[in-house]
């Protein structure tokens, strides 16, 4: 269960890059200009991201990314914010990673005929694209992951916007991202006043379908794809998937069609 929710939470980062990029036309012109290779690396960014929130969980993805470290990272986390899906599933969580994406976005290094180079993107890509290949099983290995998330980086430096401010962008949909899909789930989210967790009161406890979106616990969910893991939730990260491939060509069909036309 853990696997395929890891698999669909990177494929919808993935897919909330794209769309955002695609339905904000200032986003990839005049305000953000992000070229084919910045719209592909900051997908995968967001994809990476979205695995974030599940760092509170002792058997993620994140978990096994480096042996004995990140299970101990992972315990740590989930110690901290008080369990799996509790206070690093919150909107707070991802305000406060946000915050330390942009800090991490403005980390440069001057280097001779490079100018400045974005060298804390690179450094924190190497991780999220690590995690988000590992998560979409495109290879074996952790090292093979690593080795991809290092490769990741140098795109990074040569193709990654001026603009620092993509980076934090992409960390943020994609940290946003999972907490908007376990939403979906029956298991829900802590409510975004957390972490005052307020409950419902019994008439509306004791509703059919109201308990079930305003839980007990505190809680909220808007349970359309059921469990987590369900046929439900595979069917929808299969179809987001399908969608990733869709933009995927789209971005590098427009990338092909703009270098003919400066060849031409």
């Amino acid at each position: 269960m853990a696997r395929v929710m890891g698999v669909n939470h990177a494929t919808s980062g993935a897919a909330v890059w794209f769309a955002a990029t695609a339905a904000l036309p200032s986003f990839g012109t005049d305000v953000y200009p992000l070229s084919p290779a910045g719209v592909l690396s900051g997908a995968v960014v967001c994809a990476g991201a979205a695995l974030l929130p599940d760092a509170d969980h002792h058997s993620g993805t994140i978990a096994h990314s480096v042996p004995i470290v990140g299970k101990v990272v992972a315990r740590s986390i989930e110690d901290a914010s008080g369990g799996h899906r509790h206070g690093f599933h919150t909107i707070l969580a991802g305000a406060i990673v946000t915050l330390l994406a942009v800090l991490v976005g403005r980390f440069t290094v001057p280097i001779p005929e490079l100018g400045l180079v974005p060298i804390g993107p690179a450094i924190a890509t190497i991780g999220l694209i690590c995690f988000a290949v590992k998560a979409r099983e495109l290879v074996r290995s952790w090292a093979g992951a690593w080795a991809i998330g290092v490769l990741a980086a140098v795109a990074v430096v040569v193709f990654a916007p001026d603009n620092p401010t993509w980076f934090p962008i992409a960390v943020g949909l994609g940290f946003l991202t999972h907490i908007a899909g376990d939403l979906l789930t029956v298991e829900g989210v802590p409510s975004p006043t957390w972490p005052v967790q307020i409950t419902p009161p019994k008439l509306w406890a004791r509703t059919p379908v109201l308990r079930s979106v305003w839980k007990r616990n505190g809680y909220i969910a808007v349970p359309v794809l059921g469990h987590a893991g369900s046929w439900r939730e595979t069917l929808f990260g299969a179809f987001l998937g399908l969608y990733c491939v869709y933009a995927v060509v789209i971005v590098v069909a427009r990338a092909a069609h703009v270098s003919l036309v400066a060849l031409g």
